[in-house]
Formats: C-alpha cells, structure tokens, sequence
C-alpha cells in the first residue's frame, strides 16, 4: 500500500488515468474526488461490499438447456 500525504486541493495520479483529489478536508473527515474513465466503476469500500455479499447471496441461475433436434 502506497500512504501520501496530500494538502487541500492536490491529487495522486494513478497510471495516467485515474485522479484522486483531496476537496475538502473536516476534522475526522477527508473528502476526495476521483476522476476516472468511464468504462471503469469506481465504488467506496462499503459499496462494493454490499454488491459482493448480494451477489454471494443470490441463487445461481443453472446454464441453459439447448435442445439439438
């Protein structure tokens, strides 16, 4: 893992396609904006947990049955 330390309003840039910026700074609180292509999902950890534990959760669907007749 990869720790920097960033002011208000600088970012790190991730391979050259992705932005992380610091825009706003609270006591016990950071808010940063990510900037990255459209193709990619870009979710907070607590988000991407709830779809991972839905999609464990849900039934499998079986593979579907082609008749060769």
């Amino acid at each position: 893992m990869l720790v920097v330390t960033r002011k208000l309003g600088e970012e790190v840039i991730i391979n050259d396609e992705i932005r992380v910026q610091v825009v706003d700074v609270r006591p016990g609180r950071v808010k940063l904006g990510v900037v990255a292509p459209t193709w990619m999902s870009v979710h907070r950890g607590e988000v991407q947990a709830q779809q991972s534990s839905s999609e464990a959760d849900s039934p499998e669907l079986p593979p579907p049955t082609i008749n060769a007749s």
